[in-house]
């Protein structure tokens, strides 16, 4: 069956062959390649169908949202067009996640606006409620643990869903623990843009918050959807019924029907449906540190008892150190990305947005060579364990292996082969060499992480191949570490969070996350030389030490004042250092969180920061096109 996209049309049934309509004429495919099949949905601004693309040989199945722009009340057909195209800019970057649906396209055609998103095969949970029975404690804890974070995206992308809903979270057919949030056609930027006004109503009566239905929705809205959402499906009662408007407040736990909730669920549930704003939790994160607070009390004696033994430590500080610069290297004409020591601490390589990477004598700081090749920032420079072979990392999309000693380019990895590209789609952001020398790992703007072959012979025809793809983050990843014995590798994404994966099974092991108000990027992640901690750094101007086997964050250290861009730990474990935008360096003491040193020096940004191998030795590379050398007195 094929459905006719004319509003106007009488009769839009036609067969599943017809090109055009068969009773107005109109072109039955949009855009050439989207089958619209039936109308699943219809509001005052516009329509859902169910569609097939046929433009891939799978036709998967998709769905179009057609919209009107002369209905949604402005006379200025351009500048509906314009919210328009501000609105599928932001779905797009919400349908990133991999628990909201993909945008698949958006258009203008015949003078009716579309979007074009994935569909979502699976029950939704209205439906799974009516056939397995009202949810339990473990099943309500469960949903919150996989929704709020998603919801956490969208609001840190000062967007509203307005319509959260048993209907509108689906059960992912091929992964039945996972839960998408669809339906964004009542969804609302907050800072007032007319999104999606267009497609159904404005929420759902039963689900929405008291200050939505007078037109004024927050953050705080959601909140009170999903907790209403909650008790609906503990009681499969209608949340009509669940509340008493004689007494003025929720009577859930009278139709718990044999289903115990815990003190400390309830607690959440109630402050979650709390028709006063104030009353109600103001954010996602308030929400997860409540649930999480049993293990936060036990967080919290672990460091007491930390305290306790490390009291004479903490009460005697240790004393600060002093660091100066002997050498400033001033040759690169733009920002300096990267910086790395050889394994002998006799060279020092920079890459730079010149597109070049210089070899420096460190003793001297002589400028030994520079190293052309790359059409992109250099964004990453690593020596291998041996230090014979030194690796670059370009917005080219490229990895280049240089020989140490003359500055020959070796093998690119990334690259036309056969008439086919290997390697990444976007800019490559960070590498980091396995401590055996064997394998190489990398980050890049195109959310994956690649880990290629390397070894002791360059003519073997699997020297440079990808060995392994791994996918999870949903934005840019910008940085990556190998752990010491190899087996793991971290990673930090712009998405908020940091994942651990098995090297050998090429799995996640584990994704470490802390939720902040707004968006939040990880610039930097660096292991401990024992293995048992990692340190990352981003946005939020705070290093966090985490440790890896509960994935608890161990210490918070506070102190820059702009974003942290790179965190490198001493080679003796003791220290840290860490690099910022707000143009210092500084070195902390990282089981007692004190700082120890601050050095001054650079004129911008401080992009990237290294120990030597002694410890006795720093390098930064900075926006200011300098590198500078730094040695402890």
């Amino acid at each position: 069956m094929s459905y006719c996209l004319n509003p106007n049309c009488q009769i839009p049934q036609n067969p599943d062959w017809n090109k055009y309509c068969q009773n107005c004429g109109s072109k039955l495919l949009l855009k050439d390649r989207y089958r619209p099949l039936n109308l699943i949905g219809q509001g005052g601004f516009g329509r859902t169908f169910l569609a097939i693309d046929e433009d891939k040989p799978s036709k998967p199945y998709c769905v179009i949202k057609q919209f009107f722009p002369a209905s949604q009340g402005t006379k200025n057909i351009t500048k509906a067009a314009e919210l328009f195209e501000k609105e599928a800019t932001r779905l797009d970057q919400l349908g990133q996640h991999s628990q909201i649906p993909e945008l698949m396209a958006h258009f203008i055609q015949d003078g009716r606006q579309y979007l074009v998103q994935e569909f979502i095969a699976g029950e939704n949970l209205a439906q799974a409620v009516n056939i397995e029975g009202p949810y339990d404690e473990e099943q309500i804890r469960a949903l919150l643990k996989n929704l709020l974070p998603v919801l956490q995206f969208i609001h840190s992308h000062n967007v509203i869903h307005r319509d959260i809903k048993p209907e509108n979270i689906i059960r992912r057919q091929d992964s039945g623990s996972q839960l998408v949030l669809v339906d964004f056609g009542a969804a609302k930027h907050a800072l007032g843009t007319a999104l999606l006004k267009t497609g159904t109503t404005i929420g759902t009566p039963e689900y929405t918050a008291p200050e939505q239905n007078r037109g004024k929705a927050v953050f705080a809205s959601d909140l009170y959807s999903l907790g209403v959402t909650c008790l609906h499906l503990l009681t499969k009662i209608s949340p009509f019924e669940l509340f008493d408007v004689g007494e003025g407040t929720w009577v859930w736990r009278r139709y718990l029907d044999h289903n115990s909730v815990s003190e400390q669920l309830g607690y959440v549930l109630d402050k979650l449906v709390e028709n006063a704003i104030n009353r109600r939790y103001q954010s996602v994160y308030e929400v997860i540190e409540t649930l999480n607070s049993n293990a936060q009390v036990n967080l919290t004696q672990i460091q007491d008892k930390t305290t306790i033994q490390t009291h004479e430590v903490i009460s005697q500080p240790l004393p600060t150190q002093t660091w100066n610069c002997v050498h400033s290297l001033t040759t690169h004409k733009k920002w300096v990305r990267s910086v790395a020591f050889s394994p002998d601490d006799q060279i020092l390589a920079s890459g730079s947005e010149d597109e070049t990477i210089k070899l420096w004598e460190v003793k001297s700081g002589r400028e030994i060579l520079t190293i052309s090749g790359h059409l992109g920032y250099v964004n990453s420079v690593v020596f291998s364990p041996d230090g014979k072979i030194l690796a670059s990392a370009s917005d080219d999309r490229t990895i280049k292996l240089w020989e140490v000693k003359t500055g020959e380019l070796i093998r690119i990895l990334g690259d036309w082969r056969l008439g086919e590209y290997y390697g990444h789609s976007g800019g490559v952001t960070a590498i980091a060499f396995s401590p055996d020398g064997k394998t190489l790992a990398s980050a890049s703007k195109d959310k994956d992480i690649k880990v290629w072959q390397l070894g002791d012979d360059i003519s073997h025809p699997n020297y440079g191949k990808v060995i392994v793809t791994l996918s999870g983050h949903f934005l840019p990843v910008r940085a990556i570490a190998f752990s010491p014995d190899g087996k793991t590798l971290a990673s930090g994404s712009k998405d908020n969070t940091i994942k651990l994966w098995d090297v050998n099974l090429a799995n996640t092991l584990k994704t470490l996350c802390h939720y902040y108000q707004g968006i939040h990027y990880i610039y930097a992640v660096a292991f401990s030389p024992d293995g048992k901690t990692l340190v990352s750094g981003g946005n939020d101007r705070k290093i966090n030490i985490w440790q890896i086997d509960g994935g608890e964050i161990l210490q918070t250290l506070d102190g820059h004042t702009k974003d942290v861009y790179a965190l490198v730990f001493s080679p003796n474990g003791e220290f840290i250092a860490s690099a910022s935008e707000d143009e210092t360096i500084k070195i902390w003491h990282w089981e007692t969180g004190q700082q120890i040193a601050n050095l001054e020096g650079h004129l911008k940004y401080v992009n990237s920061v290294t120990f030597s191998g002694d410890g006795k030795s720093l390098a930064s590379g900075s926006s200011d096109n300098t590198v500078k050398i730094w040695r402890q007195e």
